[in-house]
């Protein structure tokens, strides 16, 4: 045992890598869990979150770490930053985290070294047997939870989203400006390394949930799922706004459009007319005045009306950030061309009517829009599907 010990000491080393501790009210625990982090890893940072108990006291008699205190408490985000910018300025290339209540096991950090060691620059995560015996069941359905968010916002899938033991990449994370500062923090952050392009990953750890009696739990059950959910919205909205039409943008290499339509389209054992209406069917959904939620109404209705998800959900990113300049104006002149009105915008004199006028022009307009669009793409999807099947046939 000594010996895995000291090869993970002298591994920690070598990889830059520190161990993060924030603290909060956890005078029981905090010292036993110091103590087994010490023989795994030299360097230990500990951010005491304005604990109120003796907690304090007994850090600051400790001459073997680095210890960052103050006196209000901010919550765990704020001194999970505070911890990983104190890292990154002392020169680590990487932190892993543990909660200071016990439940992490020290011996678990050589799984982490291994990880990062053999990917490196990943953010990891550990992930919990969530059958454990005494697990409660709101962090069962909590991380649940979050592990459906996540895969939405990301497009990934993590097994463990909530647990505290991890390791961060410092330097792919630096720079990131983040919303949140206590519990959703956690959550927070991993959307968007993985946004950054960040290999998130779970890797196997134990955990120990004490009896009911002995739990010391800081979280907020209101308040801090109201947080989390406040958050995700936000990150929701982003995702499909911004990230997901982003991601769309970059992977259309022409290599990758061929590729696509050569397995999803020339090749698809779908008919022809089923293709097309997925086709059409996606950009009306792209469209159509549901900003933030057009990729969702899309798969969402083509799994409904039995079309190809796949194909209606790309075409559904026809309103990518350049093309919403043209989509907005082309919806606001069909919109007043409809009503027998000028375009009701104008930045030199904005009253409530005006605003109302385009509004109703731009929601009439790009229902048209939408509605036209949609039949033009299909109707020549299905003209060149045809051809292009009919002349991959003859050869």
């Amino acid at each position: 045992m000594e010996g895995i010990e000291n090869t993970c000491r002298f591994r920690m080393k070598s990889l830059r890598c520190v161990v993060i501790v924030p603290v909060y009210n956890n005078m029981g625990t905090v010292a036993s869990v110091i103590s087994d982090i010490r023989k795994y890893c030299d360097d230990v940072i500990v951010v005491n979150d304005g604990s109120t108990d003796a907690t304090g006291r007994l850090l600051e008699a400790m001459d073997d770490i680095s210890l960052i205190s103050y006196d209000k408490n901010k919550g765990k985000g704020y001194a999970l930053k505070t911890g990983l910018a104190k890292a990154y300025a002392m020169g680590f290339a990487y932190a892993i985290t543990i909660d200071a209540d016990g439940q992490h096991f020290a011996d678990d950090i050589p799984v982490f070294v291994e990880a990062i060691a053999t990917i490196p620059d990943s953010l990891i995560i550990g992930a919990r047997n969530l059958t454990a015996d005494n697990m409660p069941g709101k962090n069962t359905f909590a991380n649940k939870f979050s592990n459906f968010w996540y895969k939405v916002e990301t497009g990934e899938t993590l097994s463990d989203t909530q647990s505290g033991f991890r390791l961060y990449p410092l330097r792919k994370i630096q720079g990131i400006r983040f919303l949140s500062s206590r519990y959703e923090f956690e959550v927070e952050i991993i959307v968007r390394a993985a946004w950054r392009g960040v290999n998130v990953m779970n890797v196997p750890i134990k955990v120990y949930y004490p009896p009911v009696e002995e739990r010391v739990s800081h979280f907020r059950p209101f308040k801090d799922f109201f947080r989390i959910s406040v958050l995700n919205t936000v990150l929701v909205l982003y995702a499909f706004t911004i990230f997901f039409p982003w991601k769309f943008l970059r992977s259309l290499t022409v290599e990758n459009i061929k590729d696509f339509f050569d397995r999803n389209v020339i090749h698809s054992s779908e008919s022809n007319l089923r293709m097309a209406a997925s086709m059409g069917w996606g950009v009306f959904c792209g469209i159509i005045p549901i900003w933030g939620y057009q990729m969702v109404f899309a798969l969402a209705t083509a799994h409904i009306l039995k079309l190809n998800k796949i194909v209606a959900l790309v075409f559904s990113n026809v309103s990518v950030p350049p093309m919403i300049p043209f989509i907005l104006y082309g919806s606001l002149l069909i919109g007043a061309f409809l009503m027998g009105e000028h375009v009701a915008v104008s930045f030199d004199s904005i009253s409530f009517e005006s605003a109302g006028r385009s509004l109703v022009q731009y929601l009439l307009g790009s229902l048209v829009l939408a509605v036209a669009s949609g039949v033009v793409v299909m109707l020549l999807s299905l003209v060149m599907m045809t051809v292009f099947k009919r002349r991959g046939a003859d050869e």
